[in-house]
């Protein structure tokens, strides 16, 4: 099954996973929340699909670019 790797656009803090591995997201679903500059970013699944992997944990320092979570599609 083809997957697709979800990546952190700014650098910044996990600051709270939304959707556990194994669930179904549909396009546009909040996977994770970054803090950044005290800004809250929600991490948005980019296709319909399962999540297979989560590669941080909350309160994780990330860079942008960083792989944060893979999705089936």
């Amino acid at each position: 099954m083809p997957s697709i790797d979800i990546k952190a656009e700014v650098t910044g803090k996990v600051w709270k996973l939304e959707a556990a591995i194994g669930a179904s997201l549909a396009a546009g679903d909040t996977v994770m929340i970054l803090e950044s500059m005290k800004m809250e970013i929600p991490v948005e699944a980019p296709k319909a699909g399962r999540l297979a992997a989560v590669t941080v944990a909350e309160g994780d320092s990330v860079k942008e670019g960083q792989v944060l979570a893979r999705l089936e599609v």
